[in-house]
């Protein structure tokens, strides 16, 4: 992380239904936008969005319902992610995109149809349409949001996407007593624009209906119809066996995507794994040629 990148800006775009989507930008050059995953903001990629602005502008957007963007609205779903992504798309002029976990379902579903997306690159999207998000767990999730239990709601979320091996092990208690410390202490350490856990979690819910939408559809196959897209898929091997069977499954729908995996990290390795090392891949990535099929 070099001291000569300058400190971050922040803008807004206007999605189509007229929602202000609020994005982070640091660095010059070619524009990139990083989408985050579930349960988290824009604040929580700084070290990767850093990692790349020596060479690229770096855009990491708040997605709708979080931060510095406007609320999810009453007629939420795919569509309206996607119609978000275009419009910063659109702004920007940036043609590179990469998007984490539910970021990563959503930059896949914007590329199908954007021209504007040159290369594309997904770390472990929510495949669920693969079996690697069991959705089980939503009913339970949503019943103990609005019973304002945050804490059992992360629980029911982890344990039911088998997320993380300590949830399988813990009992519910202590895991319960863990996270409601965790939050108090992590609201008492947020620095000025930063969205607290607390905040974050319910947004969960919103990427439960996503997930369930993606399920139904065919998957992926119209990414390798497009001559002017190409693909990186990218993985930590810590990451649990769902999500990395899920991958090898979109590989074989894309033959000509490259993919990489990273052998110390796990599912969250874009955030708070080694982000500098995801970055460094994305780096070689973004630079290449496009190869012409």
């Amino acid at each position: 992380m070099s001291d000569s990148v300058a400190p971050p800006t922040t803008g807004t775009v206007t999605s189509a239904d007229g929602t202000t989507i609020g994005y982070r930008q640091v660095g010059g050059g070619p524009g990139v936008i990083l989408l985050h995953g579930g349960m988290q903001a824009s604040q929580h990629y700084t070290r990767l969005a850093r990692t790349l602005a020596e060479a690229y502008t770096v855009y990491v957007p708040d997605r709708r319902g979080r931060g510095m963007s406007g609320s999810h609205g009453d007629d939420y779903g795919m569509a309206k992610e996607c119609q978000d992504l275009e419009a910063l798309v659109n702004q920007t002029g940036a043609h590179l995109v990469w998007g984490h976990s539910s970021g990563g379902l959503v930059a896949l579903q914007t590329a199908l149809t954007h021209p504007g997306i040159h290369k594309l690159a997904v770390y472990e999207p929510a495949l669920s349409m693969y079996g690697a998000i069991p959705l089980g767990w939503l009913p339970r999730f949503e019943r103990e949001l609005d019973q304002a239990r945050p804490a059992d709601a992360v629980i029911t979320f982890t344990k039911g996407t088998k997320a993380h091996w300590a949830f399988a092990v813990l009992p519910r208690r202590l895991l319960a007593l863990m996270l409601n410390r965790y939050l108090r202490k992590e609201e008492q350490a947020l620095k000025p624009g930063e969205v607290s856990m607390r905040a974050l979690i319910p947004t969960q819910r919103y990427d439960g209906r996503i997930f369930a939408e993606v399920a139904s559809s065919e998957g992926y196959a119209e990414l390798d119809l497009r001559a002017d897209l190409d693909v990186l898929l990218m993985n930590g091997k810590r990451t649990p066996p769902p999500l990395r069977n899920a991958m090898d499954a979109l590989q074989r729908t894309l033959p000509h995507a490259r993919r990489v995996e990273f052998p110390r990290i796990g599912h969250e390795g874009p955030a708070t794994g080694d982000p500098e090392r995801v970055g460094e891949e994305l780096r070689a990535f973004f630079a290449q040629p496009h190869e012409r099929r």
